[in-house]
């Protein structure tokens, strides 16, 4: 539930309201869990036999007026003037009054684009990667000042690795920074990330934002699940959202990204728990030291347990030229699971605050969860169990497709393991 909703503040803090005291039972939440890891696991390797997903070449073919518009230069070119406009209405908002109780400027951040960035890339594909106002401006200014191609190709070793330092520092600026909430605050770090990323960008050339920005690939990750997507032949297609996200690309730096997103959900939903407050307060290293610590030792225990079961699939399979990031797509909808389960309460009840506020109607009224406190209990253990039972069904896919009969079903033991202590964790933190 989210406490105290008439304060932009308690919500804001850490990115979401406190959650405590869900009325459901643990002993069901974690026995349904288990059940549908187990059955699934199960029916998978009794039935599923070949791999089934085929990537960028499935997909039945959207008609053809359809994707003229969707490819028309108007409609590109009005994407990317709204994505200036956005861009232009926030730097209106930060450089206004410092007051988050009146200033949507936090609540655009935190929850319109972070938040909203899930069911827009889920429906629509990777769509900032036409609003994104700095791919945008790299254009424009390339055109000004008449450049060319980029001078320096992008080093292939270095992946995504850029976008996952870029997603741990907005979920340091959310969930460990002293005021979040203060348009001064945001200025600065948005400004700051912008000028690096224009400057890389102006070093590298645009296909600098396909991996270099945190926000353009965090879209595009989501954006695996959505049911539109491109074959490989560049027709826009209805898939299966599994064929999509099998053609997740094994980059550098993905076990990273993926990691980063799961960690510092996690750590959202355990910094407000009365004892990790308790130590914040009296570490003595200081608030800010700890909570970073909190947030670094998170995001790696998850990468550890992953690359554990790496390992030990490996071991049990046999050897594989990427054990890393050959499973690595399995953990993306585990991850929107747990984005689901931690914001959605976020999204719906401080979303139109925010757009209220943006249209200066302060005295517009309370905003009403749509869903109880059963509703939303129930909605975040089947986003967390669904989410892992996805990963179950990824990962079967591609270990039947890499390793011999004998040894694909064995092979996945680890992973199920590491789905039941990601289930595990994910569901006591819910049911704290």
């Amino acid at each position: 539930m989210v406490l105290h909703p008439a304060d932009p503040l308690t919500s804001l803090a850490h990115g979401i309201g406190s959650q405590h005291d869900l009325p459901i039972s643990p002993f069901y939440a974690f026995a349904g869990a288990f059940a549908a890891l187990f059955v699934s696991f199960l029916a998978l390797g009794l039935l599923w036999s070949t791999s089934r997903f085929r990537g960028e070449r499935s997909g039945l073919a959207l008609p053809a007026a359809l994707q003229r518009v969707a490819d028309a230069p108007t409609t590109r070119t009005a994407l990317r003037a709204l994505g200036l406009a956005a861009a232009a209405v926030l730097l209106h908002l930060l450089l206004g009054p410092d007051d988050p109780a009146h200033n949507p400027a936090p609540g655009a951040v935190y929850v319109l684009l972070w938040v909203g960035l899930v069911p827009a890339s889920l429906l629509l594909g990777p769509v900032w990667r036409l609003l994104n106002p700095l791919r945008t401006l790299h254009r424009l200014l390339s055109r000004a000042l008449r450049r060319g191609g980029p001078d320096h190709p992008l080093p292939a070793r270095l992946g995504q690795w850029p976008a996952a330092a870029g997603l741990f520092g907005f979920t340091w600026l959310e969930l460990v920074a002293p005021d979040p909430a203060s348009t001064t605050t945001l200025l600065i770090a948005l400004t700051t990330y912008a000028t690096a990323q224009l400057l890389l960008a102006a070093r590298f050339g645009e296909r600098w934002f396909d991996d270099g920005d945190a926000f353009e690939t965090y879209s595009t990750l989501l954006a695996r699940l959505s049911p539109l997507g491109r074959r490989s032949d560049g027709r826009l297609v209805l898939r299966n959202p599994f064929h999509g996200l099998d053609a997740t690309p094994e980059r550098p730096g993905l076990v990273a990204t993926v990691c980063v997103l799961l960690g510092s959900t996690a750590y959202d939903g355990f910094s407000d728990n009365p004892s990790w407050i308790n130590a914040i307060q009296t570490s003595p290293l200081g608030r800010i030291p700890t909570a970073t610590l909190g947030l670094l030792g998170s995001i790696a225990l998850v990468a550890t347990l992953y690359c554990l079961c790496a390992a030990a699939t490996r071991l049990v399979s046999g050897p594989h030229p990427g054990p890393l990031t050959a499973f690595a797509h399995s953990l993306v909808p585990i991850a929107l699971g747990y984005l689901i389960a931690h914001y959605f309460s976020l999204l719906v009840v401080e979303g139109p605050r925010t757009v209220s506020m943006a249209f200066g109607t302060d005295n517009a009224p309370e905003p009403v969860p749509p869903l109880g406190p059963g509703g939303l209990a129930a909605l975040q253990v089947i986003a967390v169990v669904t989410g892992h039972v996805l990963g179950v069904v990824a990962a079967h896919d591609r270990s039947v497709r890499l390793f011999p009969p004998a040894k694909a079903v064995a092979g996945q033991l680890p992973l199920l393991a590491l789905m039941i202590t990601y289930t595990v964790g994910g569901l006591s933190l819910l049911l704290n």
